[in-house]
């Protein structure tokens, strides 16, 4: 049976009362209930139980179940993401955006992000509460794998904490060498990321060093570069994370 502090990968598809799928891990789903996006990583999910990559409510009814489990699992909003709280609301001068926001569209003010409710005249009403704050969310979620290897634990923090997906990891002891993509230092998430990794693998696996190492091949640099460069121009032209307000 699956406990705390073991290695899973599962995969989902999450779904409001009404039936309206809101996230999945299978692409062709996505395409089909319109919510697909060519810039998210699809496949299977990997998560350490009892360390909040997955929510309370699935991690809670994942804990005791054998891996090949298939099941559906109602996860309340207290388990999820939170009450819904009438006070996480503020009003805002247009002024202070850059870009004239619209209803609907998520915002930046300061450290919070927040949601456009409603603009009145010259005032912007931001709910800070999550979109899915006060809703039931059913989970229907199948166990593919417990992993018992270190070295496919270590590749699965990366992928939980940078999305990246390491080439190859080697242990020599308690000291693993894990070689990552020519371009992973160009990747703003990379580089926070990698150090949450750090720190759970030294929590969950029995290491003392950690080494993170780039290997580059002829002609590698410049693909990478270009790459890099696409990835920044994408995110800047994205309306929903441009519009920000002054600080």
């Amino acid at each position: 049976m699956l406990a705390l502090d073991d290695f899973v990968r599962i995969s989902y598809t999450a779904k409001l009362e009404d039936g309206k799928v809101i996230d999945t891990t299978d692409p062709e789903i996505a395409k089909k209930e319109g919510i697909f996006n060519e810039n998210a990583r699809y496949g299977d999910i990997y998560a350490v139980l009892g360390e909040g990559h997955i929510l309370k409510g699935l991690e809670e009814d994942i804990i005791g179940k054998e891996v090949g489990y298939k099941g559906v699992v109602v996860v309340p909003p207290e388990k999820g993401f939170g009450n819904y709280d009438a006070s996480k609301k503020d009003s805002f001068s247009i002024t202070r955006f850059r870009e004239r926001p619209q209803v609907g569209q998520r915002v930046r003010v300061g450290d919070k992000v927040g949601t456009v409710e409603r603009i009145v005249g010259r005032r912007v009403i931001v709910d800070f509460n999550h979109p899915l704050a006060g809703k039931n969310i059913t989970f229907e979620y199948e166990i593919k794998e417990k992993l018992e290897k270190v070295e496919d634990k270590l590749k699965a923090l990366f992928v939980i904490h940078t999305g990246v997906d390491v080439k190859k990891v080697v242990l020599e002891n308690d000291k693993a060498i894990v070689e990552v993509p020519t371009d992973a230092y160009l990747n703003q998430i990379f580089l926070i990321g990698r150090y949450r990794v750090i720190k759970d693998a030294f929590k969950h696996l029995n290491l003392k060093e950690i080494n993170i190492v780039e290997r580059f091949e002829k002609g590698e640099v410049a693909k990478a570069v270009e790459e890099a460069k696409k990835e920044v121009t994408e995110q800047s032209s994205s309306p929903a994370e441009n519009t920000q307000a002054k600080s």
